[in-house]
């Protein structure tokens, strides 16, 4: 109960606020169907027009008229004009109207009243039904109800923490999470697709009256700047299109449950299982199962708070299929190494770890997405029950997938002088052209505060940031780097535009192994992706850089079997599943490189 309080008290307002809304477009109609048979008559105005009241924001208007009608021998006054009340500006209703009036009242003329056959006391001017304003209050209904609705509904289906002991909690920690009681675990791919069918909503039904007020913008005020607003409805159709393909994929896949073997997933061991999918897959699938450890954290203060990853490991492999009755089963196996955080299984803090299990293939029709959130702790045990040599051919395709992808990555020219290694410009052009048009957009604004506002600390604080980020996605787009042996040396040369900005060099005979490092990461379909830069270490230490881009732990391992034959270095490539850390000690030179 204590879980479910807050969210709950968090949820009643909007709810409210959205059933209020509700009611008030239930009682419009039912007063629009009762009015129906409502007597025409005929009245003379005392008084008609409307009123203005002017917000920090907008204004509004109000329609006001008071008639004197004589039905049945008896003379009434009344004062309603419209089903409704009160003031808006929800188009130009209560303008027209009280300017009509306002017009008939001056010229003495007779208006008609709808009255009330059981109650002659009751009459109304207009009983018609605003749609506008139905359509204005519904848009309220179903954002401030739907959040509330989905509030609660998370707040009151989602399973209670289970009560653990603190000798449990010693012994298997990852307990305390209520999805983890078994070795089976839930994709997050339906709450992904009612999230997308929500948000898809949200959006669009905020947006929908833009193309209506761009249209008056343009077309009355002669404003084309309004055109600008025909973007969100845009970005509410790309919406829909991703919640369709959501519930197409979920469709065909089903509920996809991964069976861990072992559980929990194991930090110096293995990470692998089996996903039972509703529908078959081709044998030739080519299913890439990416499994990454991340750090999450909360970054800002105050209202511009936000959560945040930040990937520290990952890895991709390969997966074995085979038909299980009228679907398919995939299995795979990672060996994951030493020294990586465990997953918070209680996830209280502003900060915590987690793994991340993806699974994806390109396939004709629905393509194959989910997510798995698995336990992983530092247990060193091994999968007992997988199928060995199948995942060992997909291990062996995984490999030369991995060495085909870094070939074609490395351009290598190879001559009786010696073998040289490029990294052309251009291989990181995609997140290269992102930063620059981020920073771009940055520096703009720092314009904008600079010209338009007279703000120079925002000014010089955006432009500042905006350009040193411009600037280095820049350099990240048009330098290159250059490694090859001369004699005794590891040589690598960096170069902007052709021109040598930076040269290093390391002795080959103290050659002590490479250390790959988490240079950069990006984010592709969703998922965060870590790009790898390998660097030479001797046994003092010292580092230089021969190789980056490297698209996880597979591609950087694939990375140093290939410069280690074409320099001819004496390499002994690790063992499966050890660690390569970021700050490679000396001591550790044997176990992570080449003996001497």
């Amino acid at each position: 109960m204590k879980g479910r309080l807050f969210p709950t008290l968090l949820a009643l307002p909007f709810a409210g606020f959205g059933a209020w809304m509700l009611w008030s477009i239930v009682g419009m109609t039912v007063d629009a169907q009762r009015m129906a048979d409502w007597r025409p008559v005929s009245a003379r105005l005392d008084e008609a027009g409307y009123h203005s009241r002017s917000g920090d924001d907008s204004t509004t208007y109000q329609a006001y008229a008071r008639y004197r009608y004589r039905i049945d021998g008896r003379d009434h006054t009344g004062t309603r004009v419209g089903i409704g009340s009160g003031a808006d500006n929800i188009g130009d209703y209560q303008r027209d109207i009280g300017s009509r009036l306002a017009s008939a009242w001056s010229r003495g003329e007779a208006i008609t009243v709808f009255v009330d056959p059981d109650d002659s006391g009751q009459a109304i001017i207009d009983p018609t039904l605003r749609w506008e304003m139905v359509g204005f209050q519904a848009i309220f209904v179903l954002v401030f109800g739907g959040v509330g609705v989905g509030l609660l509904v998370f707040a009151w289906r989602r399973r209670s923490e289970p009560a653990t002991d603190g000798a449990t909690m010693a012994q298997a920690p990852w307990l305390a999470n209520a999805d983890w009681q078994s070795a089976t675990v839930r994709s997050g791919s339906r709450t992904v697709m009612w999230g997308a069918w929500a948000f898809a909503a949200l959006w669009n039904l905020i947006s929908a009256p833009l193309p209506f007020i761009a249209w008056n913008e343009v077309v009355d005020k002669g404003n084309h700047a309004a055109l600008l607003a025909l973007l969100f409805p845009l970005v509410g159709v790309g919406l829909a299109i991703w919640a369709i393909r959501r519930t197409r994929e979920w469709r065909r896949f089903g509920p996809a449950p991964l069976t861990l073997d072992p559980f929990p997933g194991s930090i110096g061991g293995h990470v692998g299982g089996r996903i039972a999918l509703a529908a078959p897959l081709p044998r030739d699938a080519d299913v890439e199962v990416t499994l990454t450890c991340l750090h999450s954290y909360v970054s800002g203060t105050g209202r511009n708070r936000s959560r945040r990853e930040d990937a520290r490991w990952q890895d991709s492999r390969g997966a074995h299929l085979e038909p299980v009755g009228r679907g398919s089963r995939l299995s795979f196996r990672f060996e994951v190494p030493d020294g990586l955080p465990e997953a918070d299984a209680r996830r209280h803090n502003d900060s915590y770890d987690l793994w991340r299990l993806n699974v994806r293939a390109r396939l004709p029709g629905a393509d194959l997405d989910r997510d798995y959130d698995v336990p992983v702790y530092a247990t060193a045990t091994r999968s007992a029950a997988l199928p060995d040599p199948a995942l060992a051919r997909a291990d062996d395709r995984q490999r030369d997938k991995a060495d085909a992808d870094v070939a074609a990555q490395v351009r290598v020219r190879r001559s009786i002088l010696g073998n040289r290694l490029y990294y052309p410009v251009g291989r990181h052009l995609s997140a290269a052209a992102t930063g620059v048009l981020f920073g771009l957009a940055f520096a703009g604004a720092g314009g904008f505060f600079l010209v338009q506002s007279d703000s120079l600390l925002f000014g010089l604080v955006f432009g500042g940031v905006g350009t040193l980020i411009a600037l280095a996605s820049v350099y990240l787009g048009l330098n290159s780097l250059e490694v090859y042996r001369e004699r005794s040396d590891i040589v690598s040369v960096r170069r902007l535009l052709g021109v040598p900005i930076s040269r290093r060099r390391l002795n080959v005979e103290h050659f002590a192994g490479f250390d790959q490092h988490a240079a950069m990461k990006s984010n592709s379909g969703g998922r965060q992706v870590i790009s790898y830069s390998l660097r030479a270490v001797d046994q003092q230490g010292h580092r230089i850089t021969v190789g980056d881009g490297f698209r996880g732990d597979s591609a950087a391992r694939a990375g140093m079997r290939l410069i280690a034959r074409e320099l001819g270095l004496d390499y002994q490539e690790p063992r499966a599943g050890e660690t390569l850390p970021d700050q490679l000690e000396i001591r550790e030179t044997r176990e992570v490189g080449v003996g001497h």
